[in-house]
C-alpha cells in the first residue's frame, strides 16, 4: 500500500492544542491572563518597539560575538614545517611562507617557533624568531636577519 499525502499525520504527542483563554474553560476565564484594565489588557494594545533612525539601523545588524584582541598576534610557523618545504640555501620571508601555503595571511608578521628539526641551511628575513628556533637555525648553519 502506497503512502499518500492525505494520509500523513504528525507523530503521537508531537502537536499540542493551543490554550483557548476566555472561553469558559478552567484556568482561562475572568481576565484571561491579561490582568485588570490598561492598554495591555485591550485587544491590539501595546504595539511592539518602534525603532527609528540610526538606532533602528544598528539593531538590524547582528552583534559581534567572541573576543577581538587589541594586540593582534603574528601568524605562527614551526621551524620543522619550514625545513620540510624549503631547500638548502633558501631565503625565507613572510611572502615565501605564504606562497608555500604554511600560513593564510601575514598582516601582523610571521613568528617562527622551535618545534621540529631543521637540517638544512636556511636564511630567515623579516620574521620574528623565538630563541629556541634561532638556536636550531644557527646550529644547522642558517642565519636570522631582521
Amino acid at each position: 500500500m502506497a503512502l499518500t499525502l492525505h494520509e500523513l499525520k504528525p507523530a503521537k504527542g508531537a502537536t499540542k492544542r493551543s490554550k483557548r483563554v476566555g472561553r469558559g474553560l478552567s484556568k482561562g476565564g475572568s481576565y484571561s491572563g491579561r490582568g485588570v484594565k490598561g492598554q495591555r489588557a485591550r485587544s491590539g494594545g501595546r504595539a511592539g518597539l518602534q525603532l527609528k533612525g540610526i538606532r533602528a539601523l544598528m539593531m538590524k545588524f547582528p552583534k559581534s560575538r567572541g573576543f577581538q584582541s587589541h594586540y593582534p598576534k603574528p601568524a605562527v610557523v614551526n621551524v620543522g614545517a619550514v625545513a620540510e618545504r624549503f631547500g638548502e640555501g633558501a631565503v625565507v620571508t613572510p611572502k615565501t611562507i605564504m606562497a608555500k601555503g604554511l600560513i593564510t595571511q601575514s598582516r601582523h608578521g610571521v613568528k617562527i617557533l622551535g618545534m621540529g628539526e631543521i637540517g638544512v641551511k636556511i636564511t630567515f628575513k623579516k620574521c620574528i624568531v623565538s630563541a629556541a628556533a634561532k638556536a636550531k637555525i644557527e646550529k644547522a648553519g642558517g642565519s636570522v636577519l631582521s
